[in-house]
Parts: C-alpha cells; structure tokens; sequence
C-alpha cells in the first residue's frame, strides 16, 4: 500500500518553494509538530527550520517527541488537537499507527501536514526525492572516477533496504554513476541499519572478504561515515577512495569533508529547508488553500568545500544561508518513486 500511496503520490508532485518573507494569509497563532526521534540530528535541524520560518511569519511552534513509539505519537498529536493548536504537523513513527489520526483530524477540521513519509488518507506531505538525491550524488562521483580513480568505479553501497526510500537513494547513485562510468560495479551491498555501529561492522566484514572497493556511497551521513571508519580501521589508504555520504544532517559531514582526504561529495538534503517547506504548507492549510499532495523540497549534491555557500560553522553552532538553499530549486516531479522498485 505504501508504495502505490508514493507511486500516487509522484503523479502530482509539485515543487513549492516560498522565498518571501511574509504572505498574505492570516497566520495560525500555534503549530504543533509530533516529531518522531528528535535526538536525531537531522530532526535537531528540521525544527530549527521550522522555528526560523514561524519566527518570520510571527507566531509559534510547540515541539513534541514521540522518541519512535507510535502510541506516544499518537498521544501527543491528541494532546495538541485538545489543547486548539491551528495546525498539526507530523513525521510519522509507523505509517499505518497514523491513519486512524487522520481520519479524526478530518472530523475535527485540524489541517495536519505529513513530513517525510506518506499516509493512506493523508492532505500533504514534504519530502524530498530521493532516488535524484542519489542520482544526482552519482553522476558527480563519476565525474571524480574518472578524473581521480582511473576511471574505474567499485561501489561499496552502505544501505538500508527495508526502506523504500534508502533502497531508492542506493539505486540512483548506481544509475548516476553510470552515466560516467558505464562499467561502474557494486562489489558490495550492506545493510547499515542507518545507524554508524552497525554500519562500521558491516562494512569492516565485507572489505575483510573483498577490500577491492574505490567508492563507499552512504544513504544517511551515519553510513558513509561507518563506512569510512571501517575502511581506515582496516589500515587502508585513502588516497585512491572517494566517500560520498547523504544528508546533510548536521556537523558530521562538515567535518569529514574537512578532515578526511576521500570523503568529497555529499548528497545534501537541508533538514532546515524541510522544515521551513513544512511551515509554508502548514499556513496554507489553515488558510484552507489547496496544496499539492506532495510539495518536494529540494537536494543537490555539496562537492568538497562547496558546503560552505550554505551553511556556515562557529564552534559547534550550524548557521544555514537561506538565501543561498531557497536558491535551490526542486523538481517538479521525481526521476524515480518506490512504485517503480516494484517494476
């Protein structure tokens, strides 16, 4: 269901980008947002976009954790519909766990904008596409491959495949990849679970089994960076290897990029773009406007130092350069969706 829902979904994405500094609209007084891990780096940099954007329109955003328990979630989105927020927004901890919620919303006239990941039911949902993010990532690492690594590219994929989304950034790299390096090869295809522990070990198993790699592609910073540790933990040069990691999500990759001579390219997805999108959606909601179904937020892949045209760093204090990220634009509608995965 999940994957038809996106496969819908891809037909009427529409990119929307607001760089003003005000609309028209009245404004909602409180938005609620349910998020579902916000230890998560990523999730610290997406409600900091929020708050930016509602602090520029004037009013507030009220922060709730559902720290990846779906019941928690569902309790704190009922908390704040009781309580009169005008909006709700939502990052989903279990998709199916939402859709009651939904339908209630619906009764009770509360807008509620998803983030990230669709639900049967649903109004809207921000998100980026991700099988462009990898693809795009994947034709610049092929630029470098041929360039940098004699032409030759010998992928490492550190993935997540019980994503539909992850498997969809691992298979665009591929294909972009390609458009360079025809003969590009994936020796490996991990599971990273996501995370840098498990990603580290089961990277460092699979170079003990076949260390002939010269790419080590990541879906999440997590894994690029796992990766890399098993890579420099086995005692391996990093003079004919690129890394290419995915996200953005906070001071991770700024720093590996700074530090470590093969990782150059990041897939950059602007948590606080997401977040910023989301707000403009949620106004428009309480507006009673109509929005698309999907409303991307845009991607591009950061190559070495070229971070720094959006984001600056004091310390361990992450500033974004909105003018320069709402510069990026998004696609009308995605290369590739989780519909096509099952072609």
């Amino acid at each position: 269901m999940r994957k038809l829902l996106i496969g819908l979904l891809a037909t009427s994405a529409v990119a929307v980008m607001v760089t003003g500094s005000a609309f028209a609209e009245k404004m909602p007084k409180k938005v609620g947002y349910v998020v579902n891990y916000a230890t998560h780096e990523w999730y610290q940099n997406v409600i900091k976009g929020m708050k930016d954007r509602a602090a520029q329109l004037g009013f507030e955003v009220e922060v709730k954790d559902a720290n990846l328990d779906a019941a928690k979630q569902i309790a704190a989105a009922e908390d704040f519909m009781s309580q009169g927020v005008d909006v709700l927004i939502i990052t989903p901890v279990n998709e199916d766990a939402v859709v009651p919620l939904l339908r209630r919303a619906k009764q009770e006239n509360m807008p509620i904008v998803l983030e990230g990941n669709p639900v049967k039911g649903m109004t809207t949902l921000v998100a980026i596409c991700d099988y462009d993010t990898g693809y795009h990532a994947g034709v610049e690492a092929g630029k470098y491959a041929k360039e940098h690594l004699g032409g030759k590219a010998k992928v490492m994929n550190v993935g997540l495949p019980l994503l539909s989304a992850t498997v969809l950034r691992s298979n665009g790299f591929m294909d972009g990849i390609k458009t360079e390096v025809p003969d590009a090869v994936m020796v490996h295809d991990l599971d990273g679970g996501g995370n840098p522990d498990r990603s580290f070990e089961v990277s460092a198993a699979a170079l003990a089994q076949n260390g002939d790699v010269n790419v080590i592609y990541g879906i999440n910073d997590s894994s690029s960076l796992g990766g890399l540790q098993a890579w420099k933990a086995a005692g391996k040069s990093q003079d004919d290897l690129l890394v290419v990691g995915t996200g953005g999500e906070g001071l991770a990759f700024i720093n590996a990029i700074e530090k470590e001579p093969s990782y150059k390219i990041e897939a950059a997805m602007f948590p606080e773009k997401v977040g910023f999108t989301a707000i403009d959606a949620a106004v428009k909601l309480y507006n009673k406007e109509e929005v698309p179904s999907w409303i991307v937020s845009p991607t591009t892949p950061m190559l070495g130092d070229g971070w720094k045209k959006y984001y600056s760093v004091d310390g361990n204090v992450r500033t974004i350069n909105w003018d320069a990220v709402n510069a990026v634009k998004a696609p009308d509608k995605c290369m590739k969706t989780a519909a096509d995965l099952k072609k």
